[in-house]
C-alpha cells in the first residue's frame, strides 16, 4: 500500500510535494525570504519519517502559511 501524498501546506492547496517541503513552489514563493530561512534553519532531517518536528519549526512553518494566507486575502 502507498502511502497519501504530502500534500502543499497553504490553507486550500492540494499540490502535492515532497514531504521535506512545506509548500509547493508556487505558495513558497510568497514566503516572505527570512519565514523561508527559518523554516529551514529549524528542519531537522528525518523529522518527516519520525514525525516529530521540533516546535521552532512549528512555529516557523506556522508563521509562514499565515504569511501565504494573508498574501492570498485569506
Amino acid at each position: 500500500m502507498s502511502e497519501p501524498a504530502h500534500l502543499c501546506h497553504a490553507i486550500g492547496c492540494e499540490t502535492p510535494v515532497k514531504p521535506e517541503l512545506l509548500m509547493c513552489l508556487k505558495h513558497w514563493r510568497l514566503v516572505p525570504y527570512q519565514l523561508q530561512r527559518a523554516v529551514w534553519r529549524t528542519y531537522r532531517p528525518g523529522q518527516c519519517d519520525d514525525m516529530d518536528p521540533s516546535a521552532e519549526w512549528h512555529t516557523a512553518a506556522d508563521a509562514a502559511i499565515k504569511a501565504v494566507a494573508e498574501r492570498e486575502g485569506r
